[in-house]
């Protein structure tokens, strides 16, 4: 069953199931949590939650986690030394985030703009010019809630940059063969959504019958198809009348892996921190069949 998906992944790799949606406020960590729940209960070795929304984490909330470590992640930023430096400018020629500039005798590094790629100290001709520096952009939390293993990141306030910290976070799955790795990448389509799904094994993208719903899956899936990789909707709050939506899967040929009733119950739930299954326990073996069919698809 769910062993078999395992297997299907990379040999010596968890599987690795991105949850995405193309804008926010679809029950994207509702599902997420839910799916990461249901296989923890389930007999298949370990089971990771990797929260990867680092700007806006609240997979905690639902599954409260004992958090047993911490630590800070930093960026390798380079630091000027004007007295060796010779203002040829190379370094700001290589650097396409214009972290680096050179005005006459004149320069400066911009740290917020700085993405780490290390480009400058390798064109920089003047030993000690450019020195190795750091800038913390957030933490890596990780713990447990009951056998769930749990991660996710924070990004410091006013920071910009979310993709470093989103592959940190990544770094801590578990290469088991025997475990399923479940990702809760952010909302949208731009560079976090990019980091969390580009090497996923399956990507389940949660939307709703809306105007805005289908304006935006329509985005996540045409993203997903630049990147090749596999995925399958969940239609969450079902039933309120807008069709257009599921007209339009059907159309480009996208199969609805499931429906979620529009329903108070879940509401009042998810309004209280209460993960889904919870709410109702039932639909665990819906979130199961779920897993057996991501094991079809990948397999």
């Amino acid at each position: 069953m769910v062993v078999a998906a395992v297997a299907a992944a990379e040999e010596g790799e968890s599987m690795k199931i991105a949850i995405a949606s193309g804008k926010g406020g679809t029950g994207k960590t509702t599902v997420a949590v839910s799916l990461a729940l249901t296989a923890a209960h389930m007999d298949i070795g370990h089971v990771q939650y990797l929260d990867c929304d680092v700007e806006e984490p609240n997979g905690h909330i639902f599954l409260r986690p004992e958090i047993t470590s911490s630590r800070e992640f930093s960026l390798e930023i380079p630091v000027v030394n004007e007295d060796r430096c010779t203002y040829c400018g190379k370094c700001r020629e290589i650097c396409r985030f214009n972290a680096i500039t050179v005005l006459g005798k004149t320069i400066m590094a911009f740290s917020e703009l700085c993405h780490s790629c290390g480009g400058c100290f390798l064109v920089c001709p003047e030993e000690g010019a450019l020195t190795s520096g750091s800038r913390t952009i957030g933490v890596v939390e990780k713990g447990h809630s009951d056998s769930l293993h749990f991660v996710h990141g924070r990004l410091r306030v006013g920071e910009a940059m979310a993709p470093p910290l989103i592959e940190a976070v990544k770094d801590e799955m578990e290469d088991d063969p025997d475990s399923i790795v479940v990702l809760d990448a952010p909302p949208g389509t731009s560079c976090p959504v990019i980091a969390t799904v580009k090497d996923a094994d399956y990507t389940v993208l949660v939307t709703e019958p809306t105007p805005f719903g289908l304006n935006d899956l329509k985005l996540a899936v045409g993203m997903l198809r630049k990147l090749q990789r596999p995925f399958g909707v969940i239609i969450n709050r079902a039933g309120l009348g807008f069709d257009d939506l599921e007209q339009w899967c059907h159309e480009e040929d996208i199969d609805i892996m499931w429906k979620i009733p529009f329903s108070r119950k879940i509401a009042e739930g998810y309004a209280s921190g209460i993960p889904l299954v919870d709410t109702i326990p039932g639909l665990r073996d819906s979130f199961a069949t779920i897993l057996q069919t991501i094991q079809g698809r990948v397999s």
